[in-house]
């Protein structure tokens, strides 16, 4: 009963500006649908971070070969996101439901003689492994399950991402660490917005 979520949280979206103008003029964001999405399909966006999501927007516009392309002009939109549904991995039941969809994924895995996927690195350096084919098929497959067994479908996924260098020594916090969103159901966003700094002014002035 605690997985409905009645609250709004903000999300940000990074990506090029042409698709920002194009959604803040009423086209929707396309879910992503890479085999390696770490928390399974859906549209992403960082909570509370359009910061983030503009350091996202910038190293795929700076590394040409991991983002093919598709970021010229890094921009960040925000987004008001119920949550509704929400599969969120700061509870322990949700993280419980997602090892037995592991093992779920290791039996049926064993059974037809397939390799589990497994996650990699998605650029040289890259520590974090963000290549996530283990772990959106893990949630690919829970969907699926709870799909098959007639259980209501989660319309969000919510969980915090240690990402990047030790913040300072002995630490187990992370320079890059996040809360992202992944939103499966696209009724749950509410609406989109440009973001503003603090004293009122845009986060990205328009050219």
């Amino acid at each position: 009963m605690y997985q409905l979520l009645p609250s709004f949280v903000l999300g940000f979206h990074g990506c090029d500006r042409e698709v920002a103008e194009s959604v803040l003029a009423g086209e929707p964001l396309k879910p992503s649908t890479n085999d390696y999405d770490w928390l399974g399909q859906g549209v992403y966006f960082w909570e509370n971070s359009p910061e983030r999501a503009l350091s996202y927007a910038e190293s795929i516009k700076r590394y040409v070969k991991r983002g093919k392309g598709s970021i010229k002009d890094p921009y960040v939109i925000g987004a008001v996101i119920d949550l509704g549904f929400c599969f969120n991995l700061t509870e322990e039941g949700a993280l419980l439901e997602l090892s037995g969809a592991f093992e779920l994924l290791k039996a049926t895995a064993g059974a037809t003689g397939n390799p589990l996927p497994v996650n990699k690195a998605g650029f040289e350096g890259d520590l974090d492994l963000l290549k996530r084919h283990l772990d959106c098929a893990v949630f690919q497959n829970m969907h699926a399950a709870r799909a098959k067994f007639d259980l209501p479908s989660y319309e969000t996924v919510r969980s915090p991402f240690n990402e990047g260098e030790q913040l300072y020594p002995g630490t187990s916090f992370r320079q890059k660490t996040h809360i992202q969103i992944c939103v499966r159901e696209i009724s749950c966003i509410k609406g989109y917005f440009r973001p503003l700094n603090d004293d009122g002014s845009l986060f990205q002035p328009n050219d």
